[in-house]
């Protein structure tokens, strides 16, 4: 199945839903939010409309945990904001766990793989029972999160032609073209 990954970043005015559909793009994985408290204004109506066109949904929530116990607000936060949406969501709830507009690097991380499994771990067990699954890139994956000991489903970030890391979910670039608009491109492995 082929997919997409949507936010805020893909611009406020609602998306051509159905001329995605027609693209052949089976489901949307839409941005809840960011941090403890930066909420995604598109959530709802990307789930929505994507519903509306026949796609399934799944969700993302991008860390900018430093700690575990940041990690256990932006849970609670992310899950909050499903709640509230009152919205379905077929497919997992990821953990965007990466840096990659430098926020941990500025503000003293930890980079070593303990930390970094153990955030991880603590998303993961607050955003329970909710399905949900790591997002990183394929050097973040090999590098910094210990994978194998959360046991959950992984989406691979590695643009390019192949996935070296075949998990549940692979990105595979950021610039599929549909219409006028450009997206992350996605494989889900079903």
């Amino acid at each position: 199945m082929q997919g997409i990954d949507v936010s805020e970043n893909n611009g406020y005015e609602p998306l051509d839903w159905r001329t995605i559909k027609a693209a052949g793009i089976d489901f949307a994985i839409c941005r809840t939010g960011f941090g403890k408290g930066g909420l995604d204004p598109t959530f709802i109506q990307n789930v929505n409309g994507a519903h509306d066109a026949g796609l399934i949904c799944g969700a993302y929530h991008y860390s900018c945990a430093l700690t575990p116990s940041d990690a256990i607000i932006e849970a609670q936060f992310c899950k909050r904001i499903i709640h509230e949406a009152g919205v379905l969501l077929e497919l997992p709830v990821w953990f965007d766990m990466e840096d990659a507009d430098g926020y941990k690097s500025r503000h003293g991380f930890s980079f070593t793989r303990r930390n970094i499994t153990n955030i991880c771990r603590a998303f993961l067990d607050t955003i329970k029972p909710l399905d949900c699954g790591v997002y990183a890139s394929y050097s973040w994956l090999e590098d910094f999160i210990d994978w194998q000991s959360l046991g959950c489903a992984v989406w691979n970030a590695q643009w390019g032609r192949n996935d070296d890391f075949k998990g549940y979910m692979w990105q595979f670039t950021n610039k599929l073209l549909i219409g006028r608009y450009k997206f992350d491109g996605n494989i889900l492995y079903k």
